[in-house]
């Protein structure tokens, strides 16, 4: 599999990354160990999980996994903290939560590093400055190789991106950022992606096949056994169900059609390879569907289907984004 260079650092990422979030819960252990051996002997080595994933048991999988099954040395692992189980506060940056959940999640993964540690939210309670030196500490103490951030807004992720690279070497400059990003929800291309691509912030894509709506499982209705189906994930996947998602997807599935491929691999290769992008990180629940989606490697879109496709899918900016001088 191709590698990447992680935004405006050295490490370099396979092109497709794995993601957990269904691991110890919808993907048990024998699954998740198929599907990492799978995803190793392909060439990828981007695993990016979080401490919450499984309420830590994702975590506690993937290290029970490292070594025995495949070596750390050829793995990225990628986790998150700050997001937390309380009702009142959703999120918590505090300098002295994030280490203490970076603690946790080595003990958790049987490793004394990450090689990339990402802050899960923004905390509007925590001063920024305050989360960012958790990320320095984490670097500087050998506990974590890169650092990120994960669903920050675009203003939200210019400050810290721009905070960390003015204190020169003695901060630690953001690898990368993790966003939502998909022919169903492009909504980082108004502001995020272009700060990102200017400060050197590596974009990783959650989330890539439109939360599975985009593979066209949903265009006859809704299957037994899908995420819309479950009482947990229904209202997850409920906002790709309209019309307006429709079109889109017949779009993909009109594609596929003419390039001899499925819709998955149309809907990942076209986020895949859009400017800024590192790498999707694709949450398959079983090493069959892992397989599928690996299979997107031999495939580039051409020119004129990624036309159309961001023509049936754009989305709506205007003012202050374009046009503003004419007004």
């Amino acid at each position: 599999m191709e590698q990447r260079h992680l935004g405006r650092t050295g490490l370099r990422v396979s092109r497709i990354g794995l993601g957990t979030l269904g691991w110890g819960r919808d993907t048990d252990e024998h699954e998740a160990a198929a599907s990492l051996k799978v995803f190793w002997e392909a060439g990828g080595s981007l695993v990016d999980t979080a401490d919450v994933y499984g309420d830590g048991e994702a975590e506690y999988l993937l290290g029970q996994l490292v070594e025995g099954l495949v070596p750390r040395r050829d793995l990225v692992i990628a986790t998150k903290a700050g997001s937390v189980p309380d009702p009142d506060r959703r999120f918590n940056g505090s300098r002295g939560h994030l280490l203490a959940a970076l603690d946790a999640s080595l003990r958790r993964l049987g490793t004394d590093y990450v090689d990339l540690w990402q802050v899960h939210a923004f905390d509007a309670q925590t001063p920024l400055e305050e989360t960012l030196q958790a990320l320095d500490l984490a670097v500087s103490s050998g506990r974590a190789r890169y650092a990120g951030i994960s669903n920050f807004s675009g203003w939200q992720l210019a400050k810290a991106a721009t905070w960390q690279l003015a204190g020169g070497g003695s901060r630690t400059r953001l690898a990368s950022t993790q966003m939502e990003y998909s022919l169903l929800q492009r909504g980082v291309e108004r502001e995020v992606l272009p700060a990102a691509r200017d400060l050197g912030v590596g974009l990783l894509p959650s989330s890539p096949l439109g939360r599975g709506v985009l593979t066209g499982k949903y265009r006859e209705g809704m299957p037994a056994g899908s995420r819309g189906a479950s009482g947990s994930m229904a209202g997850f996947v409920a906002p790709y169900l309209d019309e307006a998602a429709s079109r889109v997807v017949d779009a993909v599935r009109t594609a596929a059609d003419g390039l001899a491929a499925t819709p998955l691999q149309v809907a990942l290769a076209w986020v895949r390879d859009r400017p800024g992008v590192v790498a999707p990180l694709v949450g398959a629940r079983t090493a069959r569907q892992l397989t599928e989606v690996l299979s997107v490697e031999t495939l580039s879109l051409p020119d004129e289907i990624c036309q159309a496709l961001d023509d049936v899918s754009a989305p709506v900016h205007r003012y202050p984004d374009q046009d503003w001088s004419t007004l």
